[in-house]
């Protein structure tokens, strides 16, 4: 014990011959290496405790062990410099550096704790489920709200720390009253960002779109694979992503596929001879519908829907989960339907019909070439007129 204390005698005197800046920096240098020691070694002894324990617990010990190390340095750094010999300038200074590292601190722990409830809240919901309607509204809600909690976190904080600055706080108090001109080009500069941060909150409440909704949007078909505090992420069918402003849904229209429910009726819609027997095409393709696992068994409908000149247009309803099923049991009608077309009934295939006038007068010749264009699955157009 005196050994000790002889110790921090000659340290005190060592201090008092060495000029006084030198002696503040020794001092806070000395503090802050002693929370480093004492920060290492309390989250070495979380480590290995929770080192069995659930996800939470390691989550919550690494992310918090940065923002802790900076608060233990802050904290050395305000017991360093209260007893370092420091003149009012220096204290000054020290005690401005200390309330922005807070202001920060408060910022870091806030956006730590939002991201730590959000998960704990988005462990139930499950993306991958066959009927997650639930889980895309929960996940879309919180993660855009979550984005736009973080962006104004950072704003107040900066807001917050710059009016620890005598100058800037003036500026912005006249910034907030709208007051002068740079105060309207600031503001005019910021439109964009601050357009797309309300239609963020707009969109989270109201929620036109979700994580994994399949949107038609810009006459491209895909899902919605990110939605961040600014813009949209839509990953297309081929893979391309599509970037759109979140301003973008709630200033045009577009196509929600799955806005209620996942489910959804295919049209497939082929071009006919009049000849065909529409009762046993209607035989047939109740029986490819429900041979395949794709048809959720709910809508199925065989119609005569128009007439044309040379050939009546029939309608086939089939229903399935989601559209990527739906758009799969689309084609396996088509290919199916068609094969069964040909090999029964190769005579109703569209054809055309013309009336040849001669000497022995009108004859009624009819080519059994097919019509040009005359199956159209996808939209349903008339079939061209072709040649005799």
């Amino acid at each position: 014990m005196q050994q000790t204390e002889r110790i921090v005698e000659s340290f005190i005197r060592m201090l008092d011959e060495i000029p006084n800046w030198i002696a503040s920096i020794i001092i806070i240098a000395i503090a802050v290496v002693a929370g480093a020691v004492i920060h290492r070694l309390v989250y070495r002894l979380l480590k290995s405790t929770t080192k069995e324990s659930g996800l939470l617990w390691r989550s919550l010990v690494g992310r918090t062990e940065q923002p802790v190390r900076l608060a233990i340095f802050a904290t050395a750094m305000a017991i360093g410099s209260s007893v370092a010999p420091l003149t009012d300038y220096q204290d000054g200074v020290v005690r401005h550096i200390l309330v922005l590292v807070l202001i920060g601190l408060l910022a870091w722990t806030a956006r730590i704790a939002l991201h730590i409830w959000m998960t704990i809240y988005l462990r139930k919901f499950e993306l991958n489920a066959p009927d997650n309607l639930m889980a895309r509204k929960h996940v879309t809600q919180s993660r855009i709200l979550q984005r736009v909690a973080n962006v104004l976190i950072i704003m107040i904080a900066f807001s917050w720390a710059m009016m620890t600055f005598e100058p800037v706080r003036q500026y912005g108090v006249s910034l907030l009253a709208s007051a002068g001109a740079a105060g309207l080009v600031v503001g005019l500069a910021l439109q964009p960002v601050l357009k797309n941060i309300f239609a963020g909150i707009q969109l989270a409440i109201t929620q036109p779109i979700r994580i994994d909704d399949a949107l038609l949007v810009e006459g491209e078909w895909g899902k919605v694979e990110e939605i961040t505090s600014t813009y949209v992420v839509v990953k297309i069918w081929d893979w391309r992503r599509l970037v759109l402003p979140l301003s973008y849904f709630i200033e045009h229209p577009f196509q929600n596929w799955t806005r209620e429910t996942a489910s959804l009726i295919g049209t497939v819609t082929i071009f006919l001879d009049f000849a065909v027997p529409v009762a046993k095409l209607r035989e047939k393709a109740q029986e490819i519908a429900r041979q395949s696992p794709l048809w959720d068994g709910d809508v199925f409908a065989v119609q005569v829907v128009d007439f044309h000149e040379t050939v009546m247009q029939v309608r086939i309803l089939v229903s399935a989960r989601n559209s990527p099923d739906a758009f799969d049991l689309r084609c396996e009608v088509r290919e199916k339907l068609i094969t069964f077309i040909q090999e029964e009934y190769p005579e109703t295939l569209p054809r055309t019909r013309a009336v040849l006038t001669g000497p022995e007068g009108p004859s009624i010749k009819v080519s059994a070439k097919p019509v040009e264009g005359a199956i159209h699955p996808e939209d349903g157009r008339a079939p061209e007129s072709g040649g005799a």
